[in-house]
């Protein structure tokens, strides 16, 4: 058992430099407004729809990207690494560092400002004079040294405008699917532009949506781009002792990292010897909403290692009391629950646990809040559980493979409310692309941990904002199939969002990554879904392992395994209320493998298709 009060009594001040940050997630911290190229905006982690047996990992970055901006657009910084870090045994340390360096090609010279100069149909295609090249490579060591590369590939450029580049479905078909490169030890990265996938009503920042919840409904981020960075590997790759079976459990977040000494022109100096951090992201909103302004630069310095003691406990303070609740009561007349928050405590530092794995208040006679074996590092079975050490990151329990409820049962249909709506696939545990991660987060911090079971003292609460931000979807639909995300946006952003392809779902689905079911022949009937595969045994676990969620027809023609993301939400969530021990060995859940094999593309004259 782990006291993590005590560890955080004990830990050495750390103090923090705001001079050598940046800051993550659509530019919440005031040092990266000036550097947006580092910029990270979102982490995404889920089990691969496509093969059950890896996973997926999407950073993005380069946040509030106008589709029609040039000439220069929106490249990759040539002298950043850009990094996805792994923690697989919970000491905050990464034990995996999956790095991504580019180099550019600029044939424009003195001869013209176009990023191309005619209309541009594949990657090597003489009309692109603007190109980047990325090498990955992976660190074992905490990123003191680099092996050999595992992939190296062109970038998919910058969507530069329709008589350029044509359709978003074109842009997929002729620059995206080409630029997917295989992993050394199996798997895919790509590094693309795409759409913004991340959905809200950011005016949470005029008085929590204006003082009256008038200002909810409008998806901020509708119609504008990012840069992406795609990997899918296999779950053994990530794993302790590359046994994903027995060490299910991975924390991950993304960082970036400039040359420490940097000349005017931003390139790296000669007397340069090193890379700072200037930027970081795990979950979503922490720093946004969590952190306070003063904290914001000097966070997204540090590794999670140092979360604990930094500022002298202060980033634990702001979480055991957070400041989002408190506003709630001020403008809306809501008590706030009562500090200290433990059980935010969980979801952000230590993973959703059992006190007798993790005791996250220091009173091994208390159990935790949300007192569920889900997705702590501290579960696996090579971890070490003394050496266990609370820190913020997304984390991800790899073994649960689809929509699955409390009861170890598989779902019908996800929930956009993840576990909070009774699906333990879903955020924090791990995120997928269409979990509502703003609506979970204001649920949980008002004390909401499942909404069909809500405490007689947070009823009031849960009347006011179930709602959330009523933004429940994105702008565009999503894929089953690598690389997940949809293509760019290629309108003006006054023109609205949604012009992104690419997806397998329809407009109205915009969903989980769930691979559709394939379209049957006229006047046959359909075949029937494979069985699954079944999952492998948890040596931390005995309960039964969940059967494959059965497919139901919709209209627009895919499973409501989760691609339907206005349902599972309140008025039709569809787990049970948690109740005595059923829930207590979620370590063990694996719902069947998921309906395998590549949709076919659609046609290049169906844009948002």
């Amino acid at each position: 058992m782990i006291a993590a009060g005590g560890l955080l009594a004990g830990s050495t001040v750390i103090g923090l430099l705001p001079t050598m940050a940046g800051a993550s997630s659509h530019r919440e911290a005031p040092l990266i407004l000036g550097d947006p190229l580092v910029d990270n905006t979102d982490v995404y982690a889920f089990s691969s729809p496509e093969n059950s047996d890896n996973v997926v990992l999407i950073a993005n970055w380069s946040p509030f990207q106008e589709p029609i901006q040039g000439p220069n657009f929106y490249p990759w910084a040539e002298d950043a690494e850009y990094l996805i870090n792994i923690d697989n045994d919970g000491d905050a340390v990464a034990d995996l560092i999956y790095r991504w360096r580019f180099t550019t090609e600029d044939q424009r010279g003195t001869d013209t400002f176009l990023y191309n100069n005619g209309e541009v149909t594949s990657l090597d295609d003489e009309n692109l004079l603007y190109r980047q090249y990325y090498t990955l490579d992976v660190s074992t060591d905490g990123g003191a040294t680099y092996g050999a590369p595992i992939a190296e590939g062109q970038a998919s450029p910058s969507y530069t405008g329709p008589a350029s580049m044509g359709t978003s479905q074109e842009y997929v078909d002729n620059l995206r699917t080409p630029a997917e490169a295989e992993v050394d030890g199996g798997g895919r990265t790509l590094t693309t532009q795409t759409e913004d996938p991340f959905f809200l009503d950011i005016r949470v920042f005029d008085l929590l949506y204006g003082g009256d919840l008038s200002e909810t409904g409008q998806d901020t981020l509708a119609g504008y781009n990012v840069n992406s960075i795609v990997l899918e590997v296999p779950k053994s790759a990530v794993a302790i002792g590359n046994d994903a079976a027995a060490n299910p459990v991975v924390g991950v977040w993304a960082t970036t990292t400039r040359p420490t000494l940097r000349d005017a022109d931003g390139t790296a100096a000669d007397a340069n010897t090193g890379f700072t951090q200037v930027s970081r992201l795990g979950q979503p909103l922490v720093n946004e909403v969590v952190v306070p302004t003063g904290l914001k630069d000097a966070f997204n310095s540090i590794s999670p290692d140092m979360d604990a003691a930094a500022a002298d406990g202060a980033v634990v303070d702001r979480v055991l009391d957070p400041e989002v609740p408190r506003l709630i009561e001020t403008i809306y007349g809501v008590p706030a629950p009562p500090a200290p928050r433990y059980d935010i405590f969980e979801v952000f530092l230590t993973g959703i646990v059992t006190n007798g794995v993790v005791d996250v208040d220091g009173d091994p006679n208390t159990p935790n809040p949300v007192d569920v074996d889900l997705n702590s590092q501290a579960l696996n079975a090579a971890a070490d559980p003394a050496a266990f050490q609370p820190s913020e990151m997304l984390r991800l329990n790899m073994s649960i493979t689809g929509p699955t409820g409390l009861d170890m049962q598989p779902l019908e249909q996800a929930s956009r409310l993840g576990v909070v709506g009774g699906d333990i696939q879903g955020f924090p545990n791990g995120r997928r692309l269409a979990d509502d991660v703003v609506d979970i987060e204001i649920l949980a911090l008002e004390g909401i941990s499942n909404v069909d079971m809500i405490p007689a003292d947070r009823q009031a609460a849960f009347d006011a904002l179930k709602g959330g931000d009523l933004v429940d979807s994105n702008d565009n639909a999503f894929s089953g199939t690598f690389p997940y995300i949809a293509g760019p946006n290629t309108q003006a952003v006054n023109k609205g969002g949604g012009s992104g392809a690419g997806g397998t779902d329809t407009a109205g689905g915009n969903g989980t990554p769930v691979k559709p079911a394939p379209a049957p022949a006229p006047a046959a009937t359909p075949a029937p879904a494979a069985a699954p595969a079944p999952a492998a045994s948890q040596p931390k676990a005995a309960a039964t392992q969940p059967k494959a969620a059965a497919t139901q027809s919709q209209a627009n023609g895919y499973p409501r395994g989760g691609v339907e993301t206005g349902a599972g939400g309140f008025e039709d969530t569809l787990v049970p209320a948690l109740t005595g021990s059923a829930a207590l060995l979620l370590i063990g859940a694996g719902a069947g493998s998921l309906i395998r094999g590549r949709a076919l593309r659609r046609t290049s004259g169906t844009p948002g298709a």
